[in-house]
């Protein structure tokens, strides 16, 4: 088994999220049919991948040679890897940055048959050639200028993803609020609904009467300012829904452009409408 320093350690860690983000955004880019800046993060790394990258590695170095054996543990590890990170994402930000649930023989969507073979295949790839260069190129490197490299790209990486986190957390809280305000707005709707069929009905009624009784028109008055209110209430839930939607302006070129996959269990709703105003808001 090969022994490599803590920053030799990170070193690959961020050689391989970039590896990773060249992979995915030239698949998403092909597939959109335009650049696509893939992954959670606003640099062009997938954390991801270099998670992934070291996990097959402590996993397969040790039976280097053994093509099946390495199949095997990288394909388990990275496979553990992706659904623990896929289940904690989702139960945090509210959405699934990936989402396997159309694959056949998937688990909660967060990982499938097919991507846990091909993660097995690339712990081959990786272990017997990829990182063959890589591990010279890194072990080259004079251990003081390879130390500051280090600790400065981990310092980018790390306001990236604190900036990262709070932005997914924002368009959580936006995906939450927007949900309710529509749950509210269709309660409204139904109300008034339910008020301007009963208003009609009495109006009828009133219309084949002779007398009007005063206790009537209280009622009708009544009806009018109920009516009223929940008008007003209506226009208020709409603006505070067109607020927080023209909100996204923020996230066009962020979160959701990055990830034109991602689902929500808890607000797809929500989540699509968002993506539809992104698609509008771009085009204008």
């Amino acid at each position: 088994m090969y022994v490599y320093t803590w920053y030799q350690w990170l070193l690959f860690f961020f050689i391989y999220c970039f590896i990773g983000w060249i992979i995915e955004s030239a698949y998403v880019s092909i597939r959109s049919l335009r650049f696509v800046n893939r992954g959670f993060l606003r640099l062009p790394l997938l954390p991801l991948y270099g998670s992934g990258a070291i996990i097959m590695l402590w996993l397969s170095l040790p039976v280097k040679g053994n093509i099946l054996l390495v199949f095997l543990f990288g394909m388990a590890g990275a496979s553990v890897l992706e659904y623990i990170t896929g289940y904690i994402m989702e139960r945090l930000f509210k959405m699934k940055y990936w989402d396997y649930s159309n694959n056949p023989f998937n688990i909660n969507g967060y990982v499938c048959l097919g991507t846990s073979i091909a993660w097995g295949f690339l712990t081959i790839l990786l272990t017997e050639v990829v990182h063959l260069p890589l591990g010279w190129l890194v072990l080259s490197l004079n251990q003081t200028p390879a130390t500051v490299l280090a600790l400065i790209i981990t310092a980018i990486f790390l306001t990236d993803t604190i900036h990262s986190v709070k932005e997914a957390l924002d368009l959580g809280r936006i995906l939450e609020s927007l949900t309710g305000i529509k749950a509210e707005l269709e309660e409204v709707q139904v109300q008034i609904a339910l008020l301007k069929a009963e208003t009609t009905q009495k109006m009828s009624e009133l219309k084949t009467e002779t007398m009007v009784k005063i206790t009537n028109l209280k009622t009708e008055t009544a009806s009018v300012l109920k009516e009223s209110v929940l008008m007003e209430q209506l226009q208020s839930l709409t603006e505070n829904k067109e607020k927080l939607t023209r909100y996204l302006g923020f996230y066009r070129k962020g979160i959701l452009r990055r990830n034109p996959t991602a689902s929500s269990r808890l607000f797809g709703e929500a989540l699509k409408e968002l993506k539809e105003y992104s698609k509008k808001y771009k085009k204008q």
